[in-house]
């Protein structure tokens, strides 16, 4: 349930950052977001044990695995989305439960079974499908490649803050590795303004963008990647992963408010989607003596 509920608010920020990327350079979305989120966690974190986690965190551990998972991440995701649209990236999100497997199997002794695999195949296919249903053909160019970076990343990333950071919650495991990804955008917004090739346009932020960045800072990262963690915890990120798939159908639905149409070849592919979790989700029967 705590995957389900995260693809949701995670997918509401696919059509906000197309609104988004309208008015602002892709890098200055990434860092607002990335700060934003940060920013709305580390006080909740910090109260909810009056600081304890906070006090014993490895920081130094938590920030570089921030840095990469979540900042090198974001950047090519919003990059990527840049060059694409919002659906096209849900659905290439459609291979982060091969990258989840292939870490679980490489760095965890994991076993392949068969509600596994037949999960993967049926979840991967329903992901392809919901876009084909949309678009009818892939569009796999410069963006498509980092959004499919960005996956790996993201899917280790994941995988990294629950393995090294064991004694955080997931608040606490959220929160500080939105802040180190968030130091990291920071730092390459820093040196786009001092070099003048992308700097935010402050005099473009309206009362809307700013509505749209929390939406897509603390509603589509910060809630959605707790949530996420929280799965990961007890699912693994092999099978937590598989729910990414059915996102390019939530977008779909939260894609209606801004102009987009009902399509129920998606429909039937996203259920598709949900089959193939089911059946990794299944435990394997044990043979007794």
């Amino acid at each position: 349930m705590a995957c389900v509920a995260s693809m949701l608010v995670w997918a509401v920020g696919f059509p906000v950052a197309d609104e988004l990327l309208k008015v602002l350079p892709p890098i200055a979305i990434a860092t607002l977001r990335l700060s934003m989120a940060a920013l709305a966690l580390l006080p909740f974190w910090y109260l909810s044990d009056a600081g304890r986690e906070w006090r014993s965190a490895a920081w130094a551990r938590a920030l570089v695995i921030g840095a990469t998972g979540s900042g090198v991440s974001a950047l090519l995701l919003i990059y990527a989305q840049g060059r694409t649209d919002g659906i096209t990236i849900a659905v290439i999100f459609a291979a982060m439960p091969i990258a989840g497997i292939a870490l679980e199997c490489l760095f965890d002794g994991r076993r392949l079974t068969w509600r596994l695999i037949a999960g993967i195949i049926l979840s991967t296919i329903g992901g392809v499908a919901v876009y084909g249903a949309r678009m009818g053909h892939l569009n796999m160019g410069l963006g498509a490649l980092s959004a499919l970076v960005s996956v790996v990343i993201f899917a280790w990333g994941a995988r990294a803050s629950v393995k090294a950071l064991p004694d955080l919650s997931a608040l606490g495991r959220t929160t500080i590795t939105l802040t180190g990804g968030a130091i990291v955008a920071v730092v390459v917004q820093a040196f786009l303004d001092l070099t003048g090739s992308a700097a935010v346009p402050w005099h473009l932020i309206g009362a809307r963008e700013w509505l749209y960045l929390a939406i897509y800072s603390v509603g589509s990262l910060a809630i959605a990647q707790l949530l996420f963690l929280k799965g990961v915890a007890t699912l693994g990120v092999a099978v937590a992963t598989m729910h990414h798939n059915v996102a390019p159908f939530y977008v779909m639905v939260f894609s209606l408010a801004f102009g987009a149409g009902w399509n129920w070849g998606q429909v039937a592919a996203a259920a598709l989607v949900v089959f193939g979790v089911i059946v990794a989700q299944g435990r394997e029967r044990r043979r007794t003596a």
